[in-house]
């Protein structure tokens, strides 16, 4: 039966993740990571206030980051609107912005309430992530040629064509000679792996997977995107010390499942926004001009498919007049 359009939120969460940019760029390559990361969650908590949504913090600065704001299970918007699940990273790469490293990103997923993934304690996830092409040929437990072979058979390709984005941690020194002996190429960057889900997804992108383990709190992000982009991630908890573990166990998460992008966010009316902090091909940093600044954003409807890339322009002596965000 058709619907009449419905508003869209990922035009209104872009507004944050815009913002957002816009405060944590100044520190582009200052070495002062905790400082930009600090101007990004403030800049998004003052711009959450205005939105007219009942907003909890499932995804948030989290424990280990130690910010006064945006933390798990802090309420968000004014209150007044849709219930939502809330998961927020305003500085994606806080060292690839402290270090003027691209690919950089503040973003921000919303899905309504109760159908969210809550990783608890858990810090890290092992994960498989493909465009759509490739959802139903992965295998989270399968050794890593058998993966590339089946993902190349669906893309179209061979092996020899794929690039595969994996972060550059010793732990992935076993993977990233694996995926070398099949014969696929490798994209290393240093952090960002939500940035890799998208890029991953993306049909801009030459980067058709991405694989390694990576922040669980970044794979629920990366969820609510994958669910408008058509891709999948395939994941497990993967805790990288004793102390992760123990707290898992006594949270009474198992292990041993297999998360999905379903499992992960578990309703198709979601909302995504990405706004590029840094620059990059996947999304170009924020230009500052004599009178404007520029930002390049991705945002997604998980409702109808749709992603648009927005190109905007922002009058920056307006802005500072009336805006409560430090630009």
């Amino acid at each position: 039966m058709a619907e009449a359009p419905e508003r869209n939120l990922a035009l209104d969460i872009v507004r944050i993740t815009e913002a957002a940019a816009l405060a944590s760029a100044r520190w582009l390559g200052r070495g002062d990571k905790n400082a930009g990361d600090g101007a990004a969650v403030e800049a998004m908590r003052n711009s959450f206030s205005s939105l007219p949504i009942d907003g909890c913090v499932i995804i948030g600065e989290g424990a280990k980051d130690k910010a006064p704001m945006l933390a798990n299970g802090e309420h968000v918007g004014s209150g007044f609107g849709p219930k939502l699940d809330v998961a927020v990273d305003p500085v994606e790469g806080t060292n690839l912005l402290a270090f003027g490293r691209p690919n950089a990103i503040s973003v921000i997923g919303v899905a309504p309430s109760g159908s969210m993934f809550d990783p608890g304690p858990s810090f890290y996830m092992r994960k498989l992530v493909v465009p759509g092409e490739a959802r139903n040929v992965v295998d989270i437990d399968a050794p890593v040629h058998v993966n590339l072979t089946h993902i190349a058979k669906a893309l179209g390709k061979s092996v020899a064509d794929l690039v595969v984005f994996v972060l550059d941690k010793p732990r992935h020194k076993d993977l990233i000679a694996a995926i070398r002996k099949a014969g696929a190429r490798i994209q290393l960057q240093t952090d960002g792996d939500v940035a890799g889900a998208l890029m991953a997804t993306d049909p801009r992108s030459e980067v058709d997977i991405m694989m390694g383990t990576g922040g669980t709190p970044e794979g629920v992000i990366s969820a609510c995107a994958l669910k408008g982009m058509g891709g999948e991630i395939v994941a497990r908890l993967d805790p990288q010390s004793y102390v992760e573990k123990e707290a898992i166990q006594e949270a009474d998460i198992d292990l041993r499942e297999t998360l999905s992008t379903d499992t992960l966010i578990k309703s198709d009316d979601c909302f995504f926004a990405a706004t590029g902090i840094s620059g990059g091909d996947f999304l170009h940093g924020v230009h500052y001009r004599a009178n404007h600044a520029v930002t390049h954003s991705l945002v997604i409807r998980s409702k109808t498919g749709t992603m648009r890339y927005l190109e905007s322009y922002h009058n920056m002596s307006k802005l500072s007049k009336i805006s409560a965000v430090q630009y």
